[in-house]
Formats: C-alpha cells, structure tokens, sequence
C-alpha cells in the first residue's frame, strides 16, 4: 500500500460497512492512525450520507425482535439494540443516530448509534410529574435533528400541554436537548389542535436547521426551527390532492414529499426553502403493483432509488431503470406491519457522547 498517497487510502477506506472498517484499524498503525483522524470521521459521514437506507424494528405485540436495515448496496444487515439492556422503541433517526425511548419507563430516552454500539441516556428534563403531554402523556412529536457539520445533536419532545386536572388549552409545549451543553430548554408556543398519523410522527426529515412534520390533513408541513425555537408552518404543492396519500422524506438535503394516488407516484422536491417553491421531478405507474398500492408506503429515497415498506415487504424502485425489486420479506406472520416501525437511516461514525 505504500504505491498510494494516504489520501487514496483514506478515500478506499471510507466506502467500507462500519464493522469492516473498524477491523482495518487492527491492519496496522498508519491505518489505525488514518481512520481515527477528524479528517477521515467527516470524510466517513460525508460518504454514509450519499447512501440513504432503511431501518426496520421488527417487533410483534409482545417483545421487540431485533433490527433490520436494508442498503442498496450491501442488501440485508441484521443489527442488535441489546447494548442499551432495555426494551425500547425507534421513535426517530437522523445522519447515523437513532432516538430511542424506554417501553417499560415513560419518560427515558437514549441517543445511539447501532453500528458502532455506542449510547447515551439522555438527563430527565426538570418537567414537574403533574404537568403532562396531551393526551396519554407521552410527546407527540418525537425528533432527532443531527448536524454532521458541527458535530452536535438536538433532541426534540413536543405535544399539547395539560396541567393536572385540567383540559387541553391549545398550549403546545416542546422540549430540546442540546448535546453540547448536556441541558434541556423549554419553550412553549399557542397551536391549533394537530393530528399526526403514525406514519406523520415516524418521518421527521432535518434539513436547513429545521425539524419537519406532515400533519395528518396533509394540508402543511409543520417546521421547527431550531436556532430560534420558532415554529413555522410549508404549503405543500397545489397540485397535491385530497385523495391521495402523501409522505414527507428527503430528497439530497432538500425536503420532499412523494404522493402514491391508486394508479401514480409522484416526487415533489422543495427547490426554494423559504418561498415555499416545490418542483415534481418524477413520476412512475403503479399497475405493475397495482396488488400493493394500498399498503405500499415511501421511506427513504435519493434522486436514484426509493424505499417502500409494506406489510411485510422492502422494495426498491430504481428511477434510471424503472425497475421494481423485492430487498427483504418477513418470514414469520406475527409481526407488526413493517411500515409502522421503519425509518430512514444512514450508517455513519458519529458519536453520540
């Protein structure tokens, strides 16, 4: 190896699965030294982040049953969440991190990264027991915002407040924890009464500095700006109808939103950010899988390829070639639909700590 610049090296060695990288380090000192360096962790990230996948938490309505995450690339990877020794559930993903809360204690929250093991138990916040989430208690809205720039994380609690003993009151309170400083803020805002499906909840897209919910209408995106603590509301495209289903997703640090009516799909990209100004940049007939369209949702996507979940079924559509393709399938039938507990996903070296 000696023929090629540590550059070159660093280059090769960034396009490697996390678990084969992390065996290289034991090849020898240089490339122990070349992939422990902050050059190379940003190169890594920077790389990951060009790969979106998928991450599913195959789970019935008993225990949690490990998870999956399907790559174009490299197929089908089984990972392990035993390293937190707890039950817990995938509420949100960001850049290689996931957010986890514990199923058996309300209110604990861990920040992980699955492919390097690597955890933390987020601090309770100081929030008196008595004041509570409307209506069970728990968060409504659940977000992980992960800046692979400054290397930093953000997690984000919010729902309609109740104080004890009292109804709803249109206050919606949100919770942030900062990584860098280790603390929760708090700020709470006057919202109109919102629904969010559990498909709305599961895909929470980071892009520009902002967390992003489609509301159960689908009649806006509702945004949280996380330098201000401002929330903001996006129109969707005109053309996006009533009598379709639409999902919010990414679409290379742009957000977007795919609309699957009973015959097409259709990508919306939000070119301009701030005036609100969505180009479609694709359009694909379903009658090849015309069987599936009811339960067919979008999860992850590039410019090149899309994630659908089923029921128990991963599909990749590849745009350049149009073509269809089965990743993964359920082997056994106890199993929660696959699209109630998938996420998008990147594998990245981040820490978490």
């Amino acid at each position: 190896m000696g023929f090629f610049p540590d550059e070159v090296i660093q280059q090769i060695l960034a396009r490697l699965p996390v678990k084969s990288l992390f065996r290289t380090k034991t090849v020898c000192k240089l490339w122990n030294k070349l992939t422990s360096d902050k050059y190379f962790i940003r190169l890594y990230n920077e790389v990951s982040s060009k790969n979106p996948m998928l991450l599913v938490q195959i789970s019935d309505l008993i225990e949690s049953k490990g998870v999956i995450c399907v790559d174009n690339w490299r197929g089908v990877t089984e990972i392990s969440l035993d390293f937190l020794h707890d039950r817990v559930k995938v509420r949100a993903s960001c850049n290689g991190l996931l957010c986890c809360s514990s199923i058996p204690e309300m209110g604990v929250y861990y920040v992980c990264n699955p492919m390097t093991r690597e955890w933390k138990l987020l601090p309770k916040s100081r929030e008196r027991p008595v004041t509570r989430f409307y209506p069970d208690g728990e968060a409504t809205l659940v977000g992980l915002a992960c800046d692979l720039a400054k290397n930093k994380y953000n997690v984000v609690l919010a729902g309609y407040h109740r104080a004890f003993g009292h109804r709803p009151d249109g206050t919606f309170k949100c919770l942030v924890f900062d990584s860098e400083s280790n603390r929760w803020r708090k700020f709470v805002s006057v919202q109109d009464y919102y629904q969010f499906s559990i498909m709305n909840r599961n895909q929470v897209v980071f892009v520009n500095g902002a967390l992003h919910w489609l509301t159960d209408s689908c009649s806006f995106i509702l945004a949280l700006d996380l330098e201000g603590d401002v929330w903001r509301k996006i129109s969707l495209p005109e053309k996006v109808g009533s009598e379709s289903r639409s999902y919010l997703l990414e679409c290379d640090g742009c957000l977007s939103v795919i609309e699957i009516s009973d015959v097409w799909m259709e990508t919306w990209v939000l070119k301009d950010y701030y005036r609100d100004e969505w180009h479609l940049v694709d359009k694909v007939s379903l009658r090849c899988i015309k069987g599936m369209v009811p339960s067919i949702f979008p999860i992850s996507q590039t410019r090149e390829y899309v994630f659908l979940a089923t029921h128990k079924q991963v599909l990749v559509y590849h745009r350049n070639g149009r073509l269809w393709k089965e990743m993964y399938s359920v082997k056994y039938g106890s199993t929660l639909p696959l699209w109630f507990s998938a996420h998008a996903f990147r594998s990245t070296i981040l820490s978490c700590n």
